[in-house]
């Protein structure tokens, strides 16, 4: 990246949350009606991309499985020579920027670019989608240790592998992102380490949006429903007994929740 002596603009690094909009927070909310450029993610929804300033310049540089519209670098470099020329220079990330967004790779390189910086949480899919089909991810009666991981990992990373056997072995909770395709690998791992063939798992997709959808089983099921109801991602995944602690699902969908 090469830096540049004079930006006239500042990133803003920002967290869409899940999908919801009622769950986009205010400041989000407001640099997005005041913006000049917004670049944003694939899975950002439709209800708070209207949020958007409508004189703004939208950039979409979403990726998805397989998919992606713009390589990292060069989302980085737009985000960097747009705030060469405009105050208000919004990326809007899925989720929170810093949690499996790639947040810390873009801010580490703007900083170096010399582009002033803040970023503006958002609430992550790993806390609301089980929220919103009913699933704490702590409980006195089930769980008192929650993990998230990534079930996705880039080549070339920090380490090898993500330690399976160790996350079963030291957390009540593990809460999975972009790890549906992977469940075939991962759960063998898992019950290598001793973790029941009986412990409940339930898969969210689109979590908090309208057509969110639970596929709920156990470690020892779950490949086989995946492959028997078609069940894709985006989805997380939440592993424990907390599973076991969702309420009656008519009362949730008769209350907004499921």
């Amino acid at each position: 990246m090469t830096s540049s002596p004079s930006p006239v603009g500042k990133v803003y690094l920002v967290g869409a949350g899940p999908g919801d909009p009622g769950l986009m927070t205010l400041k989000g909310k407001d640099l997005l009606q005041m913006a000049d450029v917004v670049v944003y993610d694939a899975l950002v929804s439709p209800p708070i991309l209207e949020m958007i300033n409508p004189n703004a310049t939208k950039i979409h540089g979403g990726k998805r499985r397989g998919r992606h519209s713009l390589k990292q670098d060069a989302i980085t470099q737009i985000l960097i020579e747009e705030a060469q020329h405009q105050a208000i220079v919004v990326r809007l990330k899925g989720g929170d920027p810093f949690i499996f967004g790639r947040g810390g790779e873009e801010m580490r390189d703007l900083i170096a670019a010399g582009i002033p910086v803040e970023i503006v949480p958002g609430i992550t899919s790993g806390i609301a989608a089980p929220a919103y089909a009913g699933i704490p991810l702590t409980h006195r009666g089930y769980s008192s240790s929650v993990t998230f991981v990534t079930g996705h990992e880039s080549v070339g990373k920090y380490r090898p592998q993500v330690n399976w056997p160790a996350i079963a072995q030291g957390s009540e909770t593990i809460v999975i992102y972009m790890g549906i395709h992977n469940l075939p690998q991962i759960i063998p791992q898992l019950l290598e380490a001793q973790l029941s063939p009986q412990t409940p798992i339930s898969l969210i997709r689109w979590g908090t949006c309208p057509e969110q959808e639970t596929l709920v089983a156990t470690l020892e099921t779950i490949i086989a429903k995946v492959e028997a109801t078609g069940f894709t991602a985006p989805a997380i995944a939440i592993i424990g007994h907390v599973v076991e602690a969702i309420p009656n699902t008519e009362f949730l969908r008769a209350s907004g929740i499921a």
